[in-house]
């Protein structure tokens, strides 16, 4: 497969009230970032992962991480049959275990940002899942063939 082509930077200017360039310098510095320039995409990029949130119809990818009982009746079965009714968007998942009786299950998503929504709170309201996250990218992954 050939190596992807990499995007041409574009400049602009922004103007910003002093206390906010601050506010930025000190997270640049705090987050290591190379740059303002880098910063500004970074949060840019997150701001893009909102947007197609919100509208809901953009094809995105994403993570679904669940922190559950697995002694839970039944509920291992429940989240297998949440996952196998939105088979299409799952694309891999993986389970820990953690201490106790806790498991983690990460799950690699993609499709529509809120039919992912849809599926991370089936996942996160069955009794017996102590915390469900969705976490999304700006953009989705290659079709796998």
């Amino acid at each position: 497969m050939p190596p992807a082509k990499k995007d041409r930077l574009a400049r602009f200017s922004v103007s910003l009230p002093e206390s906010l360039l601050d506010e930025l310098d000190a997270m640049v510095k705090s987050r290591g970032y190379a740059s303002r320039s880098q910063a500004v995409a970074a949060l840019a990029r997150d701001g893009l992962v909102d947007f197609a949130t919100q509208l809901g119809t953009a094809s995105v990818a994403g993570t679904i991480s669940l922190v559950y009982d697995h002694t839970q009746k039944g509920l291992q079965a429940r989240l297998a049959a949440i996952q196998h009714k939105y088979y299409l968007m799952v694309v891999s998942s993986m389970h820990v275990h953690l201490e106790d009786h806790n498991y983690m299950e990460v799950l690699l998503v993609q499709g529509p940002a809120q039919e992912l929504r849809k599926l991370a709170d089936e996942l996160a309201t069955c009794r017996g899942v102590k915390t469900g996250k969705l976490n999304l990218t700006a953009t989705a992954i290659p079709p796998l063939l």
